[in-house]
């Protein structure tokens, strides 16, 4: 179904191939995913309002016309859901204030050209700490980082999911990306004695490499 597209996709299951749901739904499932954790920062919860939010769009998926991208449609019903769900707790989240709010653009992480152990327990740590700083935000820097950054969506797609102007995803993307480099920052100082850890395997590595050349390996 590759070169099918969601909203063909959509037409079909409405015709009654019900079974091509489940294509729209693993199209979908990590932007969801990310958008709806970006709110709730529970992995449990998020997979809960995730599968009420696909019940919700599969129920009322008559009710999409078409005047905007089927996953624009279905962010904006998993991010009311999430919402909901937030009420629900009594942890109420507004998404309508100023300016509060997330990613640097195109912030990368290491490049994997190599399996290199330590390499790879390091792009882990960084993602873990990336994860912590990005939870540590307000709920509407969070959500606009998730659909601007990750998911790249665009800022009217964005505005659109989040029910405000266009001038305000601006303003939170701004102030979100202001706020996470701020945190990153403070984060890392604290870790910095840790920088470039001589970990075990370089360590075995020098110490073979040594040893061989004394000729006592």
């Amino acid at each position: 179904m590759g070169s099918t597209s969601d909203e063909e996709l959509v037409r079909r299951v409405c015709a009654g191939e019900t079974a091509l749901f489940e294509v729209l739904m693993r199209r979908n499932n990590a932007r969801v995913y990310r958008a709806v954790r970006a709110l709730l920062r529970d992995e449990d919860e998020a997979e809960d309002v995730m599968q009420q939010a696909y019940v919700l769009a599969f129920t009322h998926l008559e009710q999409f016309k078409g005047s905007a991208r089927f996953s624009t449609w279905l962010l904006r019903i998993a991010v009311n859901e999430a919402l909901l769900h937030l009420r629900k707790r009594s942890r109420l989240v507004s998404l309508d204030g100023g300016a509060d709010d997330v990613l640097e653009a195109g912030m990368k992480l290491v490049e994997r050209n190599t399996p290199d152990p330590e390499r790879q327990s390091a792009e882990r740590e960084f993602v873990r700490l990336l994860e912590a700083t990005i939870d540590a935000l307000p709920a509407s820097s969070r959500v606009v980082l998730m659909l601007r950054e990750v998911d790249g969506l665009s800022t009217a797609e964005t505005a659109e999911v989040l029910s405000v102007s266009q001038d305000v995803v601006k303003t939170r993307l701004h102030r979100a990306r202001e706020l996470l480099r701020e945190e990153m920052e403070n984060r890392l100082e604290d870790q910095l004695e840790e920088v470039f850890s001589f970990l075990a395997p370089r360590c075995d590595r020098v110490v073979a490499a040594v040893m061989s050349r004394l000729g006592m390996h």
